[in-house]
């Protein structure tokens, strides 16, 4: 749900019985969903299919880290490329499990392909407008790195690719001195991770006798609550670019 930290997340009962009822389980791979691996395990054992989108990628294009347990960063989704990969793979699956259907799943896709594509150009003109010096995207955690590849960023992210550590006393001072030399205007919370380690960084830095604003709130490992434009895929993007954007301009 809207909110929720994929990372520690723990399946109810209720998520239990929507698992063993589903026709076909899809989920995002690279170990994002740590504690659900058991359960997709026991589903597949089962014989119900169950389907990591990231197996869509090839492996060697990823972002590797030392301090994950897949060895690569799993928020494949902020880059735009492997969600139009992702969603031929998806597709592919579907006609596969349901060939009665092939049609509407092929018209679909190509259908929301092309809003994808119109996304990717919308959002590029959008960052146009801040300049490259101010590209400097500083976060809760470190969930945004394709985001980052994908259009010139840096990205500092607080805690790690998981949320699972949390950011110690002196992380929050390196990144308070990074702040500080860069001149950075504005800092980002996530609506899945607690604010109080950017509100202590805020904090930090003030004492520095500088000044960073919070810059708003922006969408990482859960997208808006349902029914809102922020709880699906485009409009939770165009809510982060149009948020960081604005910030740091």
């Amino acid at each position: 749900g809207s909110g929720v930290d994929p990372h520690l997340y723990k399946p109810s009962e209720g998520d239990m019985t929507k698992l063993a009822n589903a026709d076909i389980i899809f989920y995002n791979g690279l170990h994002l969903e740590g504690k659900l691996v058991d359960v997709f395990e026991k589903m597949n054992a089962r014989g119900k299919s169950t389907i990591a989108i990231s197996n869509a990628l090839d492996k060697s294009t990823l972002i590797g880290s030392d301090y994950f347990a897949s060895n690569y960063d799993p928020h494949i989704w902020f880059d735009i490329n492997y969600w139009t990969q992702m969603t031929h793979y998806v597709t592919e699956t579907l006609v596969k499990n349901n060939p009665e259907n092939k049609v509407a799943f092929e018209k679909n896709r190509d259908l929301y392909l092309e809003k994808i594509k119109a996304l990717n150009e919308e959002l590029s003109d959008k960052i146009e407008e801040l300049p490259k010096e101010n590209r400097i995207l500083v976060t809760a955690h470190d969930a945004f790195n394709y985001f980052g590849r994908s259009y010139d960023f840096e990205v500092v992210g607080l805690q790690g690719l998981s949320t699972a550590t949390e950011a110690g006393v002196k992380d929050v001072q390196r990144i308070t001195q990074f702040i500080i030399e860069h001149k950075i205007k504005a800092v980002f919370v996530e609506s899945s991770v607690p604010r109080r380690t950017v509100e202590a960084l805020q904090a930090a830095v003030k004492a520095q006798n500088h000044e960073v604003q919070i810059g708003g709130e922006l969408f990482s490992d859960a997208l808006g609550s349902a029914g809102t434009v922020e709880g699906t895929y485009i409009g939770m993007y165009r809510h982060n670019i149009n948020t960081i954007v604005n910030a740091l301009k």
